[in-house]
């Protein structure tokens, strides 16, 4: 894999970093056109996405220590910033969703936007932020599959010599789907909040089968861990669709620049 993309004297541009800069970029200037369009500003955009991502990483990185090296945060907070020699190493996806959800949620409520309207227009861009940083992980070396004879098997070198499922980009290729789905889907929504939780729903559904190809330390019978953590998204997510849509009503379509609910 190729971990490190180029160093210029002591600078070293990280494979991943790359990628989620990518994505970063990606998301500004794609939701900054949903938003114009919508009648918020750019810079509301622009806070938002650094204020989630940074509330991502933290949360990400203490999910990992929280549930991998309990011992090791314990004994020094400061490892949460730590940067090893191919960059931020030990995240988990669902501390970092929680932890930019918190930060995402936390500005809207200050400034007294409608968490569901914003939350409709980041929700394909956060699909299409999670490919691109899926295909930051498989530059890496990360978040591989299990061993295989299939003929979609690679081999990782930083691991072993075994060939794996490239559950990196089944992850991407997957997303890129939710992604055109939720942007077909925004200007057709029934009501604020459904692209939301089509997001929720879609990952889910991702999520758990993807989970049946990864490399996993951690079961739970015959699930692994984030197949336990997925299963309660899904029923979270399934319970607040059917609590949007009942206090929604049956309405139609949400025409843009109209701020429902």
């Amino acid at each position: 894999m190729h971990p490190e993309l180029f160093t210029i004297g002591s600078f070293t541009v990280y494979s991943w970093g790359a990628m989620l800069a990518v994505a970063v970029l990606s998301a500004i200037w794609g939701i900054s056109r949903i938003a114009r369009r919508e009648g918020y500003d750019d810079n509301m955009v622009f806070d938002l996405v650094i204020l989630s991502v940074l509330g991502g990483l933290i949360g990400a990185r203490l999910a990992h220590f929280i549930i991998y090296d309990r011992q090791a945060f314990i004994a020094n907070p400061l490892v949460l910033f730590k940067i090893g020699p191919s960059g931020i190493e030990g995240m988990i996806w669902y501390g970092a969703f929680i932890g930019g959800l918190a930060v995402f949620a936390l500005y809207i409520w200050k400034k007294n936007h409608s968490f569901w309207r914003i939350a409709d227009m980041f929700s394909p861009y956060l699909a299409l932020g999670y490919a691109l940083v899926r295909i930051g992980c498989f530059l890496r070396g990360c978040c591989y599959g299990n061993i295989t004879q299939s003929p979609l098997g690679m081999v990782f070198p930083y691991i072993d010599n075994f060939y794996r499922y490239p559950t990196q980009l089944f992850s991407s290729a997957m997303n890129l789907l939710l992604f055109a789905y939720l942007l077909w889907l925004y200007d057709r929504r029934r009501y604020n909040g459904q692209v939301f939780l089509a997001y929720l729903l879609g990952y889910g559904v991702y999520r758990f089968i993807i989970e049946f190809f990864r490399f996993s330390v951690y079961y739970v019978g015959p699930f692994t861990l984030g197949q336990i953590y997925t299963l309660g998204l899904l029923a979270v997510g399934l319970a607040l669709y059917y609590w949007r849509f009942k206090q929604c009503g049956s309405a139609v379509y949400v025409p843009r620049n109209r701020n429902r609910l």
